[in-house]
């Protein structure tokens, strides 16, 4: 099946691309869908005033299709950190009061919160990576009344260690803490719904685990916080706004639902059909059979380098999609343009390799990756 897959990607194969959390490989029928994009793109005159909603609506549609919700609750956005930064701009903290995020974290899940904070006279408080890899465990002993807004992922973004959303869903409701998800390094490859699971906002960008391109993303507004500030005031978010003979008749009112926190330009004719292949294969191929491959995948690799000295950061609590692998000895300095140089791709965070394949790995690759580590 392995083989089958690979041929759905554009991957060389003298490539060893071990390295979907930093950017996700390219499908075949993305790269076909950006190429149509730019040729329409191309030809202004043939693009209508429906073109700016039509495709934009089926794309928020698929996407909530992947998490369990509707439409209705879906915004598009340009990043994660709009999405963060939005749900910062709506959500309520009192001086002294506390934000709860993870040592670690993914900066921009870090620095809309930093600034809230200052404003408020708030804290951010970052709990410890706990050693034996439960970070549930470690946030439900930081849950009390006075944690406004706990800002996390489902899984730590340097080694896959994962949390237990519904079990911290049910503290956070149970204190009245808001609770704010970047699920970009894990949606598309882990499965995930919101049934048992009741964020305030959820964000992700699409162009890691979701294979859609850079520079757009899509957020999640919980009803609660539907009547929001969104964080610009664009013209295609407004009543009215298909009408473009009367865009000068200036309107008040949005869109319903969470189409007011859309971001401005958002209808692009390349990244959206992008976007739109991309959900339709993840969905085609489903995200447990996704998870399935790549936990079985993550696992061979850990056993292949254990003859080496590496193992594994976190097994008890590990995400199926990525890896952190330590060696006894630490990394030598620039281990990972080492192994680029023999074409071998993964990063380095800390003093780990982080190891995130997608399907289109198979046992040629394992092989490349194994022998380029030997030496």
């Amino acid at each position: 099946m392995f083989d089958a897959l690979r041929s759905a990607f554009l991957m060389p194969r003298d490539i060893c691309y071990l390295n979907t959390a930093y950017m996700g490989p390219r499908l075949k029928i993305v790269d076909e869908a950006a190429r149509r994009g730019v040729d329409k793109a191309s030809a202004p005159w043939t693009i209508t005033s429906q073109d700016f909603f039509t495709d934009v609506e089926e794309a928020r549609s698929l996407f909530a299709q992947m998490i369990g919700t509707t439409a209705h609750n879906i915004a598009l956005v340009p990043s994660a950190s709009y999405g963060i930064e939005t749900a910062a701009r709506n959500l309520p903290v009192s001086n002294g009061e506390i934000i709860l995020t993870l040592e670690g974290q993914f900066p921009s899940n870090i620095y809309p919160w930093q600034r809230l904070a200052k404003m408020r006279g708030a804290e951010v408080r970052h709990i410890p990576e706990p050693t034996d890899g439960n970070w549930t465990q470690a946030i439900l002993e930081e849950m009390a009344d006075n944690v406004a807004i706990a800002a996390l992922p489902h899984c730590h973004w340097t080694n896959g260690a994962t949390l237990d959303l519904p079990a911290i869903s049910g503290a956070c409701a149970a204190h009245g803490t808001a609770l704010v998800l970047d699920v970009t390094q894990s949606l598309g490859a882990m499965p995930f719904s919101l049934n048992g699971v009741h964020p305030d906002f959820l964000v992700c960008a699409s162009y890691k685990w979701m294979l859609g391109p850079y520079s757009l993303g899509f957020l999640y507004v919980s009803d609660e916080h539907l009547n929001g500030d969104p964080l610009e005031e664009n013209w295609v978010n407004r009543l009215g706004s298909e009408d473009f003979s009367q865009l000068v008749n200036y309107r008040n009112g949005y869109h319903d639902g969470a189409r007011r926190f859309d971001f401005g330009e958002r209808s692009n004719p390349i990244l959206i059909p992008m976007a739109l292949a991309a959900m339709e294969q993840l969905l085609s191929w489903g995200v447990d059979t996704i998870a399935s491959h790549l936990g079985s995948i993550n696992r061979h690799i850990a056993q292949r380098t254990a003859q080496y000295g590496f193992e594994p950061t976190t097994e008890a609590f590990a995400a199926p999609h990525m890896i952190g692998l330590r060696h006894e000895g630490g990394l030598p300095e620039g281990f990972a343009e080492s192994l680029k140089q023999k074409n071998v791709h993964v990063s380095v965070r800390g003093q780990s390799i982080r190891i995130s394949p997608h399907l289109h790995v198979d046992e040629q690759d394992i092989n490349m990756f194994i022998s380029a580590l030997s030496q």
